[in-house]
């Protein structure tokens, strides 16, 4: 059918070929995990005999801390899943980077089932690692100054 259109055959690494890659998005998101874990870390119990309100004040942020834990981890795991399988990673080690992406994607689902500090700096750090694989395929020092900033206090 091609033949008889006249249409050449595209050929591309991703659905939409735009060629426009950061892993930024997956640390942002990543960074987000590890902001509501400290959130409710952090989050004061109401106090026994408290009234009614206070209780479910509590629930309603905790609970709101967990959903967008969540959503976050799960939207690291996507970004890394269409970093890994549409960027044609050149002059890598396939091994190497395989093994980076499936510890980050791991980690992004331990932090989803825990609320854990450690799981979410390691994924902080995991992020942070394929990073600097991703530039260092287009000769750039990677580097995040604004990741302090951008996480606050």
């Amino acid at each position: 059918m091609f033949k008889w259109l006249s249409v050449p055959r595209a050929k591309a690494h991703c659905d939409i070929p735009c060629g426009i890659y950061d892993p930024v998005v997956a640390k942002m998101a990543a960074q987000t995990v590890q902001k509501m874990v400290l959130r409710m870390q952090n989050l004061e119990h109401p106090a026994p005999g408290s009234e009614m309100a206070a209780h479910q004040a509590f629930a309603n942020t905790f609970s709101r801390y967990v959903q967008v834990k969540e959503e976050h981890a799960e939207k690291c795991k996507e970004e890394l899943r269409i970093l890994w399988a549409d960027y044609a990673w050149p002059n890598t080690d396939a091994n190497e980077i395989a093994a980076k992406f499936n510890a980050a994607l791991k980690l992004a689902g331990q932090c989803k089932q825990t609320v854990s500090m450690e799981n979410a700096e390691n994924l902080v750090a995991a992020c942070d690692d394929i990073a600097a694989a991703f530039w260092a395929t287009k000769n750039v020092d990677y580097s995040d100054p604004n990741a302090a900033a951008r996480y606050g206090t």
